[in-house]
């Protein structure tokens, strides 16, 4: 009967100290240990997968339990050796702790470890994944760990340390294993494909270690699957592109060109041609991550070989990238790899993935529209440079500004409440037509300069930005009318007598002082809150009547008779809303209600 068929990482485990890669100050440590008969009763390995943790803990578990041990060579013929070759679990116990995580099999552990070791010296317990574990089977491992019978040795081995409690970690001496480099793990390849009869080319060894990401055993376990492929000839790079299911570099020079072409049109069907051969959006998406990568670092590197190393690219694609890397901007890549990778986490949260990379393909086709960070820091410095010198225009408008209030639908009251309602709004409507910068003239403002209702109305403004409740400042914003503003006394004006009431106590009364106080700088500020019957109409009539021209006296009439006119239109309006009444919403009986209704004058917003 033949031998049954060994894959590659198990037939070339590593069975001695000198045979584990890219881990030498591990072997190092370790080897001093067992010269000097140092040995810790816990140790724990931490690393990546596949870069020699359990490998280690079976060399260092030979390498104690040997007959002519302890030893850095262990002979591999002893009983002890051949146990722990084959997996025998005599002295030497493997635990999978993802499958043995409860208290019980915690206290199975403990009942065996009084027993004494069989064959060799010590009783070794190599408990994998150890992270799986759960805290009621750390803390009953806990006391054993510190303190366990003189011929037991625990070897934790794990790929998360920082799910092993720190009173674990603190028990054990801790040897943490890096990712094995490329030029290492293609060492190991050519001399395993040597051994193996195995016809694969360098590059192609390259290519499989820069994708086994640092893990020897990921890297043996594509070499195997691989190694079928070279009967008859040999195993090139693109072999291994199309068992990884990778876009060729040939594919992805192309996307580029399209890219800076701006041409939608031809990257839209190689999308779908590549997409037609079986590849997944997402991974199309990674593999354009990856190509623009290498060409970041073909941008910022000037030494061949370490940018041979570094990325996937090989001495024939190394011109043509440095070509297309030269019609990018090292922003634009930036910016390209991070557009890339956020397509990457749409495509991965939606059902129809082809759609988003349709988008993907189409969105970086169109990079070029993109703000460029160059281009915002450029109008960012020229900015600064304007506000250095002093030289900044700033368009202003002319027209007077005037709060604007939300358009409000309000329920209709009854007839004889409209009509109160309509006469109330002529006169309020007449005295703001009044106000206007020809006719009214205020007395020196502290800020800003200037004599004219308008200067007033954004003085008056500014001094409701200061208020720094919101509730204060629409108050007075949307109620509120000032009718002078000096450092001497500023007088505003309410329509109705509880506005009036409440403007003069309590918050809202503080909140304007504070205001007023910070804006114009006064010290207990003299405000007067008054009633719109109240107004002097005497400050309406403008004080420089001596100096008035004939030209001004037309402009006045030109105004009046305009003011006649949207006072005739008001009051068409009010006549058509009192034929078209809205129905009134039936009022709720809540205290809240009756505030809201209250401070609407009987009314409800819709």
């Amino acid at each position: 009967m033949e031998n049954k068929y060994i894959p590659l990482y198990r037939k070339y485990r590593p069975q001695t100290f000198h045979d584990l890669i890219g881990q030498e100050n591990i072997v190092h440590a370790l080897s001093n240990a067992i010269k000097l008969n140092r040995i810790s009763h816990a140790y724990l390995l931490c690393g990546p997968r596949g870069t020699g943790k359990t490998s280690s803990a079976r060399i260092l578990a030979k390498s104690l339990n040997c007959k002519e041990g302890p030893t850095l060579t262990p002979c591999g013929k002893c009983p002890a050796c051949l146990d722990i070759m084959n997996s025998v679990p005599v002295d030497v116990i493997e635990i999978d702790a993802a499958s043995n995580r409860s208290v019980e099999d915690t206290q199975a552990i403990l009942e065996k470890i009084q027993y004494v070791p069989v064959n060799g010296r010590y009783k070794i317990y190599v408990i994998d994944e150890v992270h799986m574990l759960s805290t009621h089977a750390f803390n009953a491992l806990l006391k054993t760990i510190e303190e366990p019978p003189e011929n037991v040795i625990f070897i934790l081995a794990t790929t998360e340390p920082h799910k092993v409690l720190d009173t674990i970690i603190s028990r054990c001496q801790r040897f943490d294993f890096r990712r094995i480099t490329t030029d290492d793990i293609v060492k190991r390849l050519e001399y395993i494909s040597g051994q193996e009869n195995i016809n694969i080319s360098k590059e192609a060894l390259y290519a499989i270690a820069k994708n086994s990401q640092g893990g020897m055993r990921d890297a043996l376990a594509l070499l195997d699957q691989i190694s079928v492929l070279g009967v008859n000839k040999q195993i090139q790079t693109e072999d291994i592109n199309e068992i990884l299911g990778k876009i060729s570099y040939d594919t992805l020079h192309e996307i580029t060109e399209c890219i800076i072409n701006a041409d939608c049109e031809n990257s839209v069907k190689l999308i779908d041609t590549i997409y037609s051969k079986g590849n997944e959006p997402v991974q199309i998406v990674s593999n354009l991550i990856q190509y623009f990568r290498d060409m970041m670092i073909i941008k910022n590197c000037t030494d061949k070989e370490l940018i041979y190393s570094l990325t996937q690219i090989n001495e024939i694609n190394y011109e043509r990238t440095q070509i297309q890397a030269d019609k990018f901007s090292l922003s634009e890549i930036i910016q390209i790899i991070d557009k890339l990778s956020y397509y990457t986490i749409q495509i991965k949260d939606t059902t129809n993935k082809y759609l988003w990379l349709e988008l993907c393909i189409i969105d970086l086709t169109n990079y070029k529209n993109l703000p460029s960070a160059e281009n915002l820091l450029k109008r960012i410095e020229e900015l600064e440079n304007q506000i250095q010198s002093g030289n900044i225009q700033i368009k202003q408008n002319s027209a007077r500004t005037e709060i604007q209030k939300p358009v409000q639908h309000i329920a209709k009251p009854a007839i004889n409440e409209q009509k109160q309602e309509i006469s109330s709004k002529n006169t309020e409507e007449k005295e703001l037509n009044d106000n206007t910068p020809e006719q009214t003239q205020t007395t020196a403002e502290p800020k800003p300069s200037g004599n004219t209702n308008n200067d007033m109305h954004n003085l008056w403004v500014s001094i409701l930005q200061s208020i720094d409740s919101p509730p204060n400042r629409a108050f007075y914003s949307n109620l509120a009318k000032p009718v002078e503003i000096t450092n001497e006394k500023i007088v505003i004006a309410f329509s109705k007598e509880m506005f009036v009431k409440q403007a003069k106590e309590g918050n809202k009364k503080n909140a304007l002082v504070e205001a007023v106080t910070k804006y114009l700088n006064i010290k207990d500020p003299n405000i007067q809150i008054i009633l719109n019957s109240e107004i002097d109409l005497s400050k309406k009539v403008n004080i420089n009547t001596t100096n008035q021209t004939n030209t001004k006296q037309e402009d006045s009439q030109s105004i009046q008779k305009q003011e006649e006119e949207e006072y005739q239109a008001f009051v068409e309006a009010k006549k058509e809303e009192k034929e078209n009444p809205v129905p009134v919403r039936p009022v709720d009986s809540s205290s809240q209600a009756s505030m809201v209704k209250e401070l609407f004058d009987g009314k409800f917003i819709d």
